[in-house]
């Protein structure tokens, strides 16, 4: 997540002056090399947690008895309010635990068209029931998966912050785009790094991380779950047929059924008051949590049926095919943190020395993404090796080990982060995290490095042209027509993420009201959270296929494999099989001016997460002595645009200010 990020230091051509002053800049010395900004020593404990320097949840799940009173609370709520409602109970790392619906309940679901009425990629979808359950699975993901122990997150709070404009409103345009705009696109139910559902009692089926039938919802109405201070879960409730994103927050909403009910189902169950996102701000503005109170309450906390008095009277469980069999019946959530939920501290066999280090593995004991050489050997001169991909992913790790957190409470806790390093391929060669990281970013991550990878490529632009969908290729048109560049996209320029989300708003430059849109984006009049531009169009067609399946109107599901880009046989997956992603945190690596893959981080601050990815990046190739991040010459940062009579430069990183717990040091990411 993206925060203070009008306060940061744009990494662009200008800033590579004199190395005196470089050195000076980057806390150097006057020998003439740069410090390694990893060897400094780490800061002390900002908070005590089990002999660890970042913030550890505790070992805790959702029993049955608490999913039930859970759901009865819900529904008291809801009969309360004489609203027909349906539940959707998720753990952590996104198994579906129940689904239940109040007979009655309007399952249908409708999506909004776009503000100029058109209706484009996930635009004024109008499907049947049960396509609402889908919906709130996908409203689950996004609390739980954005919520940790030192923030919790609601949809409504996912809502402000993956916006065109931060906060939405009709008078903030012109402001940036929100901080993790373009989000919603994650969790995809055709990636290849998202688990399935594999049926209860199948060994690794709690195992996550699980996708979401229509990837990250902003549609308000889920809250996360905590027991003992950590996240176990969430709640997500529908039942007023739309599922949509609110576009103004100055105003209350007029209908708050949905989130009146969830929250009132939270009871017992809510977070600390002090991690709340509306005690968050970003750029000086809160975030909100929610737009109901306990004010709203018509039920009584003393008064809640049990739970086998509502279920058959009031209503069932549902099954939702791919996720949920209500002839199980409601399941326990995982642990996190133990085998079961496929989120685990590394094991020694994995070879990691620090004890930090996190991992995600297969819930039968196996680590997914251990580091491995790299499978472009056909297309790159000295791919990646197993050692050089841990080296990277341990020196960034310890970046962000001395980081300070910009969205976790109490203030001053470290930065925690999901790092992930990808071949030319687009293959996962390894991932490592903190323990208590957000867990919507072990999707999300890859997305970033293989975005980063990608448009830095040779194959960009021949894997834009060839793609299925002849929607996909006008977008490699407009790309070389806006830079002036009929070659553009193929392999000349290093592009990193947030060079990426330049060309992909709705308005360039970023915010700017009245501007036309980037290449990769659509007009602001047909933008929306459900039509971005390529990276919508990309993923679409998985989209609309994977919910035809769940209303069994088709026979089999969508593949692991997102897009119709083509295969790379290697790897028999495509080199963004999971999807893109726009904004910050992902940086191409290079070796000796070759590609060779990227690496990318997320969790904290997406200037936190270009700081955590280009340090360690750059630690990295000072320790190895042959890796490094593209030249100068060839970075994103030396292409500017002409915009109206000025022009404006695309960025490469951004790093925050005084971004590390022991010391001040500033502007740590110039000179490299």
């Amino acid at each position: 997540m993206r925060a203070f990020r009008r306060k940061t230091t744009h990494l662009a051509g200008t800033l590579l002056a004199t190395t005196s002053l470089l050195l000076a800049a980057c806390g150097g010395s006057d020998s003439g090399t740069p410090t390694p900004v990893a060897t400094q020593s780490p800061a002390p404990t900002p908070t005590p947690t089990t002999g660890s320097v970042f913030q550890v949840p505790a070992a805790a799940n959702l029993t049955v008895a608490d999913i039930q009173k859970v759901i009865s609370q819900g529904v008291a709520e809801a009969q309360a309010q004489n609203f027909k409602a349906g539940f959707v109970v998720i753990d952590r790392v996104g198994n579906v635990l129940a689904v239940f619906a109040m007979t009655g309940a309007d399952l249908t679901l409708k999506t909004p068209p776009a503000p100029d009425g058109n209706s484009t990629d996930l635009q004024n979808l109008n499907l049947p029931a049960p396509a609402a359950l889908a919906g709130g699975i996908s409203k689950a993901l996004t609390s739980s998966y954005f919520s940790s122990v030192g923030g919790a997150f609601s949809s409504r709070t996912a809502n402000d912050i993956v916006q065109a404009n931060f906060p939405p409103s009709a008078i903030t345009k012109g402001f940036e785009s929100g901080a993790l705009f373009s989000v919603q696109l994650s969790q995809l139910p055709c990636s290849d790094v998202s688990r399935r559902f594999l049926g209860v009692g199948v060994p690794g089926n709690l195992a996550g991380t699980h996708r979401g039938p229509l990837g990250v919802g902003a549609d308000a109405g889920a809250f996360p779950l905590y027991k003992d201070g950590a996240v176990v879960g969430s709640i997500a409730v529908v039942g007023d047929g739309i599922y949509g994103f609110d576009s103004e927050y100055r105003e209350r909403d007029a209908d708050l059924r949905e989130e009146t009910v969830a929250l009132a189902a939270t009871r017992g169950f809510e977070p600390k008051d002090e991690i709340r996102a509306d005690r968050i701000s970003i750029d000086g503005t809160l975030l909100r949590y929610s737009e109901a109170s306990p004010a709203d309450f018509k039920s009584s906390a003393s008064a809640v049926p049990s739970f086998a008095a509502i279920n058959g009277p009031i209503g069932t469980l549902v099954s939702v095919r791919g996720y949920f069999d209500a002839a199980t019946g409601i399941v326990a959530g995982a642990v996190y943190g133990a085998e079961e939920s496929g989120v685990r501290p590394a094991k020694a066999s994995d070879g990691y020395s620090d004890s930090d280090i996190w991992v995600v593995s297969d819930g039968q004991g196996n680590t997914r993404y251990l580091p491995k050489a790299g499978t472009d050997a056909g297309a790159v001169t000295q791919p990646l090796t197993a050692n050089e991909v841990r080296t990277l992913l341990v020196e960034a790790f310890n970046i962000q080990r001395r980081a300070r957190a910009q969205v976790r409470r109490p203030v001053d806790n470290r930065a925690q982060n999901t790092i992930v390093v990808v071949d030319t391929n687009g293959e996962v060669l390894g991932l490592v995290r903190g323990p208590d990281a957000l867990v919507d970013a072990i999707d999300a991550v890859p997305q970033k490095a293989r975005t980063a990878m990608f448009f830095s490529s040779t194959s960009a632009a021949a894997d834009l042209a060839a793609n299925g969908d002849p929607a996909v290729a006008p977008f490699l048109t407009a790309t070389r027509s806006f830079l002036n560049d009929p070659t553009a996209l193929t392999g000349k320029i290093a592009f990193s993420g947030r060079a990426i989300g330049n060309l992909s708003r709705p308005n360039f430059p970023d915010g700017e009201a009245g501007r036309p849109n980037g290449p990769l984006s659509v007009p602001e009049s047909r933008f929306s959270i459900f039509s971005t531009g390529l990276q919508s169009k990309l993923v679409t067609p998985d989209i609309v296929r994977h919910i035809e399946w769940i209303l069994g109107a088709r026979p089999t599901d969508v593949p692991q494999t997102c897009s119709q880009s083509p295969v790379v046989p290697a790897t028999a997956r495509n080199r963004i099989n999971n999807g893109i992603t726009l904004f910050g945190g992902g940086v191409p690596i290079y070796r000796n001016g070759q590609l060779v893959g990227a690496i990318a981080a997320s969790g904290d601050g997406d200037d936190q997460s270009d700081m955590i990815a280009f340090l360690g990046l750059v630690n990295a190739g000072l320790k190895l002595g042959s890796l490094g991040p593209p030249t100068p010459a060839i970075r994103s940062d030396t292409i500017v645009v002409p915009v109206g009579s000025g022009s404006q430069r695309l960025t490469f990183i951004a790093c925050p200010f005084a971004p590390f717990i022991d010391t001040s040091q500033q502007n740590v990411c110039e000179g490299f």
